[in-house]
């Protein structure tokens, strides 16, 4: 679509916009803490979370009799990380209460099923295997699935109908509560591209869509990030220091010392590297783990053009 009809005297650039979603909660008891339902409006895709011990009024409600997909939230009980089954069942309810019985770990469940009961039990096996090989990827819960299940062979217009389906099963989950399908970095979403002159507004919405890269090199140490919504992400082969000293807070000493544990910052020669994307909740929790003593991220991140983070959030306020 290219708007017609402006000035000349323009510069012309194309944009991406990307459309919202509406999303339904039903609150049954009114609390944030009982029995919810969710739904995309417009879409067949039904959700229903419940705590562990109100399964038995699932049976109340024909949702939970229908063929569908399932996460079972809990804690790992040796390292106290969030940790997941995903699960898939012709009758939800039925296995669900099978599940009380022989797995301890888990305190809710989120299942997913559809509102006009198409889907099948070759549709629930193939979005149970697309769920854990994603989960596995992202890399945010401990996984409780031992093995990657075996993905249905489904026709080509079906495939495509599931992993729709599976977009919104993403989104819901997420609205429920959990970021188990999120990616830390985002990728680049489908949007619509349309032609439009380029103004002061056009370009700041342009300079604030896109993610915000940032840098550090102090006493010998490079690294570099992305800013997301949820906080910075130090990226992989960012480089870290290996001895940090007695000033580094309790919290990030303990953040940095599960990080080395997990693997995903490993000792390399005289410095320590990140092995894979690591997501910080912010600015002074990735820049102090990466110098290994307390300090101010949001003077110590900068973008390229040696903008601290302090003042491009300034700028953007302004």
């Amino acid at each position: 679509m290219k708007i017609s009809n402006v000035s000349s005297n323009y510069n012309f650039k194309e944009i991406k916009l990307s459309f919202g979603k509406s999303i339904r909660i039903y609150l049954k008891d009114g609390t944030v803490t009982g029995i919810k339902f969710g739904e995309v409006v417009n879409q067949t895709i039904q959700s229903v979370s419940c705590p562990r011990m109100r399964i038995a009024e699932l049976g109340t409600y024909t949702e939970s009799q229908r063929p569908g997909v399932y996460f079972l939230f809990g804690e790992d009980e040796e390292t106290g990380e969030a940790k997941v089954y995903i699960g898939e069942a012709e009758n939800v309810y039925t296995r669900l209460q099978q599940h009380v019985g022989n797995k301890e770990f888990w305190n809710d469940v989120i299942f997913f099923v559809s509102k006009d009961e198409n889907l099948t039990k070759s549709h629930v096996k193939y979005l149970e295997s697309r769920l854990i090989e994603i989960a596995f990827r992202i890399k945010r819960y401990k996984i409780e699935n031992y093995n990657q299940a075996t993905q249905s062979l489904l026709p080509a217009a079906d495939r495509d109908a599931m992993e729709e389906f599976l977009t919104y099963v993403k989104l819901l989950i997420g609205v429920h509560g959990h970021k188990i399908l999120e990616e830390v970095i985002a990728p680049q979403k489908k949007s619509t591209e349309i032609t439009v002159p380029i103004t002061e507004a056009t370009q700041n919405f342009i300079e604030t869509s896109e993610p915000l890269q940032l840098f550090m090199s102090i006493s010998n140490l490079k690294a570099s990030a992305i800013q997301t919504d949820e906080g910075i992400v130090v990226l992989k082969d960012s480089e870290a220091t290996q001895n940090p000293t007695d000033s580094l807070g309790i919290g990030y000493r303990a953040l940095r010392d599960k990080l080395i544990e997990s693997g995903k910052i490993k000792s390399i020669g005289e410095k320590c590297g990140f092995l894979e994307n690591v997501l910080f909740n912010s600015p002074s929790a990735a820049s102090s783990a990466v110098l290994g003593y307390n300090s101010n991220g949001r003077f110590i991140w900068k973008d390229k053009n040696g903008k601290s983070l302090k003042e491009i959030e300034e700028q953007k306020i302004k």
